[in-house]
């Protein structure tokens, strides 16, 4: 870890917008995976506002169009996260098309989905939240390291302490419960961002884990209304809790700030909460090891490892 940046003047009622106020990302290049809805839609926009040329690589690039028409400085890619073959495919068009990346931010995800399994039976969360990332990440590594300086962004969630990697089963061969799933996903962006930073800054290259609160979106889709009146979320109407979500402008600025604010070029590793850097080292650096080191071995891919 180094120097750590608490005070900031944003917060949790804090924009995307609000935090690029005065930032000028004219020639800079940003990755965006889920950058055509809810959080990383809202990702999009403020970074393209702001001058950068963002590729948003989608699973179903005729509805990213859509979301995207008329907005200025952004391209639509094909990228399935959870087909390895799909994720080499897109880092080779990316790397053929652009010299330098300087800021990867991994919105793209799922969650609380029923039991799927995916390329060679993987977990469908832990293979598209995390395994599909890490192979991205690595075969993007010579974008990354091309600028000097460079950020990657891992979007997490709200860290608990009861969050573990089942390393004896993370494929859930065995009791598939669909929120341990997705925790186990959400604490493996968070053990990424650590190690990736580790290994990463001796070549300029930072990387951050980020909570982006509760919003919202089509994340969603996979609970029932009557899943998340029991958990207190809506009302029987449908009515969110009041003062308990952001908007997707909200959730999206910690992101954004992780991967753009000057207060952050001393830093990395760190998990962040509402455009903070939360407390000390959020995990035990053993098991991020750990951890890279499996999703190696599973993907085949440890460009970034090997130097």
């Amino acid at each position: 870890m180094t120097s750590h940046t608490t005070h900031t003047p944003f917060g949790a009622h804090s924009t995307a917008g609000d935090v690029l106020a005065g930032i000028d990302l004219t020639g800079t290049i940003a990755v965006v995976t889920g950058g055509s809805s809810g959080l990383g839609l809202a990702t999009t926009l403020a970074l393209a506002r702001a001058g950068a040329r963002v590729v948003v690589p989608a699973r179903r690039p005729d509805v990213a169009q859509r979301a995207l028409a008329g907005v200025t400085g952004v391209e639509v890619d094909q990228l399935d996260l959870a087909d390895l073959d799909s994720v080499h495919a897109f880092a080779e068009r990316f790397l053929s098309r652009h010299r330098a990346l300087d800021i990867l931010i991994t919105s793209a995800g799922i969650m609380a989905c029923p039991l799927t399994r995916v390329g060679p039976g993987w977990e469908a969360h832990f293979a598209t939240n995390h395994l599909g990332h890490h192979a991205l990440t690595n075969l993007l590594w010579p974008a990354l390291t091309t600028p000097g300086a460079a950020r990657v962004v891992s979007v997490s969630s709200g860290r608990n302490p009861t969050w573990r990697i089942r390393w004896d089963d993370v494929q859930f061969e065995r009791g598939y419960d669909k929120w341990e799933a997705y925790t186990q996903s959400k604490f493996a962006n968070i053990l990424f961002a650590r190690h990736l930073d580790l290994l990463g800054r001796p070549h300029g290259v930072r990387a951050f884990s980020v909570n982006p609160g509760w919003i919202l979106t089509g994340l969603q889709r996979h609970l029932d209304v009557e899943e998340m009146v029991a958990a207190g979320w809506i009302d029987t109407h449908g009515t969110p809790r009041p003062g308990l979500f952001k908007t997707a402008e909200q959730g999206a600025a910690t992101q954004v700030w992780a991967a753009t604010s000057p207060q952050l070029a001393a830093n990395g590793g760190e998990y962040c909460v509402d455009c903070r850097i939360a407390g000390s080292a959020p995990t035990d650096s053993g098991d991020a090891a750990r951890l890279w080191s499996l999703s190696a071995d599973l993907t085949g891919l440890d460009l970034i490892g090997r130097g």
